[in-house]
């Protein structure tokens, strides 16, 4: 790397050297700091899920509080500063003047994608190929989503991007070839009725108001909640996964992988190819299921190449002598004068399985996900639970449409899928969406149609046999204790909300105003799907739409001044 490569910035008063293009949250875990703030009761945290929903990431950045280490991206010299709960900062000037809600600006696209993912950018690319004009929005700086991640370092040290990069990259290229409208560093933090959205990006406050909406919103991981999940080096698989393909930055050198599905098996090698020691990959599923053969069959009938590639992962693992355990969950981790501890129990409470523990640098947590469907349910899009899944997902047709006229929800936020679902998903709903709009289907339009639906009924029925064989009931509790935080975010222990709930708490709603959890940054992302499950199963019932918070406005945290309006014109 060049010199022009790097850039000098500061952490509480150290010299950090970063690489430009990078986050803060990346700069700073590259060299050694994995504390980025303290909570309101002392306890210090660091970087979680690596995408912006935790908000467990928070800095002070050259005297501004609230931003997100893992969201910044470093492009000039800077002064960090871990953020204190309680401590008071430098005065804040606003950036931009009040102004009255009417003279925000309005924006009225055609059709308008929330996300710049799989699913988002194949939506985009379908509906400007039907001949209506698009515009896509999306929080992060650039396109890819989780899947496609970017890498966003250069250098002649790094590991060249691999195929599943340069598919991002050309998908983004063929959009922007089409003439798709991109806004990145876009917020969207508020839906409306009638599809009226509104968000916050550098130049201030817009509002949008298309004629067609595809909100392609993509997943976060789910909770797994245990003693010292919220510790500093606890991080989700995704977040790991992130630092590596989008800085080249190893999470930590001994890595613990613990959880349920593929996407751990394909980080554990990611990160043992860039020279972690990876201590161990733990998987919560049994081993040779009754069946599993049979579901291998069909994987392979229906995508070779990636069970291909997943058999690859695990012979490179085995070479490489990384401790492969099956039917083992995490059940604590706590903190030790060299980094972490690690816990692991039989999954189910098996007591004929040895208890075993590993020291580690981090553990990456990754037992499956969540919908990131706040935005769908905001505009009153109806779900349905999925018993297979065990998760709440969006009521669609054929089309991807929603239960809301001319509303269409595509990816994992509308049901976990998985990415090569979320494409075909992507360009139906995009040709549909065009279509509702009087653009004629051409015939090369129709062929691409039916391309998608095949490969669509491919896909899901290699994501059938995969989840068979890695079929594991989610983890709710069952390992936490009583002083085990529940609530990330405002700290609600364990005890505290079960103890609610022997005291006569009936709905998620009532534990929230007894106890607090689910008040805090996060919005009850990470805790209220976990209290859902045990109170239904408490009940003896399923999860259903109205298990959860009513959504609000803003579904995600806003800058106070991005709310400020001048009450001058009233």
């Amino acid at each position: 790397m060049s010199t022009s490569d790097f850039v000098d910035i500061e952490f509480n008063g150290r010299s950090v050297t970063a690489r430009k293009g990078e986050t803060v949250a990346s700069a700073l875990i590259g060299a050694g700091f994995r504390v980025l703030r303290t909570s309101e009761n002392g306890a210090n945290r660091g970087i979680f899920c690596g995408m912006g929903v935790c908000q467990d990431c928070l800095v002070e950045i050259d005297g501004k509080s609230n931003l997100r280490a893992c969201m910044t991206k470093i492009d000039g010299p800077i002064s960090v500063r871990r953020q204190q709960s309680g401590r008071r900062t430098a005065r804040y000037t606003l950036a931009r003047p009040a102004i009255a809600v009417q003279d925000v600006q309005v924006e009225i696209p055609e059709i308008l994608v929330i996300g710049a993912g799989p699913a988002g950018l194949s939506a985009a690319m379908a509906a400007r190929r039907s001949g209506a004009g698009v515009k896509v929005l999306d929080e992060r700086s650039n396109a890819g989503g989780q899947f496609y991640k970017q890498v966003t370092v250069s250098g002649p040290d790094f590991p060249p991007a691999d195929q599943q990069h340069r598919d991002g990259a050309t998908l983004f290229e063929k959009c922007v070839d089409l003439d798709v409208q991109f806004e990145f560093e876009t917020t969207v933090w508020g839906g409306f009725e009638n599809r009226e959205f509104i968000a916050s990006n550098r130049a201030g406050t817009v509002r949008y108001n298309p004629q067609r909406v595809i909100i392609a919103t993509g997943a976060y991981e789910r909770a797994h909640v245990v003693p010292g999940w919220t510790l500093p080096g606890v991080m989700t698989t995704g977040a790991a996964q992130t630092l590596w393909r989008s800085s080249r930055r190893l999470a930590g050198q001994r890595v613990v992988v613990a959880g349920n599905g593929p996407l751990n098996l394909q980080l554990a090698t990611e990160l043992t190819d860039g020279g972690a020691e990876v201590v161990a990959l733990v998987e919560a599923a049994r081993p040779n299921r009754l069946g599993a053969v049979v579901d291998v069959g069909r994987m392979f009938l229906s995508s070779r190449e990636f069970l291909i590639q997943g058999i690859g992962f695990i012979r490179r693992l085995k070479a490489a002598g990384v401790n492969l355990l099956n039917d083992h969950v995490v059940a604590g981790i706590e903190a030790t004068s060299s980094g972490l501890r690690v816990k692991l129990t039989g999954s189910n409470q098996r007591t004929s399985l040895q208890t075993l523990e590993f020291d580690t640098d981090v553990v990456c947590l990754g037992y499956g996900f969540e919908p990131s469907n706040e935005l769908a349910r905001a505009v009153g899009c109806e779900q349905d639970y999925d018993p297979v899944r065990q998760e709440l997902k969006l009521r669609l047709d054929d089309v991807g449409g929603t239960t809301v006229q001319s509303v269409y929800a595509v990816g994992d936020c509308a049901g976990m899928g998985g990415a090569m679902v979320a494409l075909s998903q992507g360009e139906i709903a995009g040709y549909a969406a065009g279509q509702s709009l009087g653009y004629p289907l051409s015939n090369d339009h129709r062929s691409r149609l039916g391309m998608a639906r095949r490969t669509m009924a491919r896909q899901r029925r290699f994501q059938r046999a995969l989840w068979r064989i890695y079929e594991y009931p989610r983890v709710n509790l069952e390992h936490a204790k009583p002083e085990t935080a529940f609530c990330r975010c405002e700290e609600v222990s364990v005890g505290s909300v079960l103890s609610a709930l022997d005291n006569g708490c009936v709905s998620t709603g009532e534990v929230k105003r007894r106890t607090r959890l689910g008040m805090g940054r996060c919005q009850g992302r990470y805790c209220v799907p976990v209290l859902q499950h045990i109170m239904a199963n408490r009940a003896g019932t399923t999860v259903d739409s109205n298990s959860g918070f009513a959504p609000r406005v803003p579904v995600k945290p806003v800058a106070i001044e991005d709310l400020l309006r001048s009450m001058s014109n009233e």
